[in-house]
């Protein structure tokens, strides 16, 4: 059971590290070096805690980007 568990863990984590690839790959950032990547990561999360509305308007042009997966 604990095998099934720690299996069961490994393929969802799996799953989450494949999807934010992917997020990645839709940026259009799919060849920069992972240390741009990191530091636009690490600068993103210094702004959303300093700024409410720049979370506000990142999930706006997100949810546009998506929106336009449908066309």
């Amino acid at each position: 059971m604990a095998r099934t568990m720690a299996s069961d863990a490994r393929k969802k984590d799996t799953r989450e590290k494949i999807q934010l690839g992917g997020l990645i790959v839709k940026a259009g950032l799919r060849f920069e070096k992972r240390a741009i990547l990191l530091g636009a990561l690490i600068e993103l999360g210094h702004r959303l805690k300093a700024d409410a509305g720049e979370r506000a308007r990142l999930i706006a042009i997100a949810a546009e980007v998506f929106g336009n997966d449908n066309q």
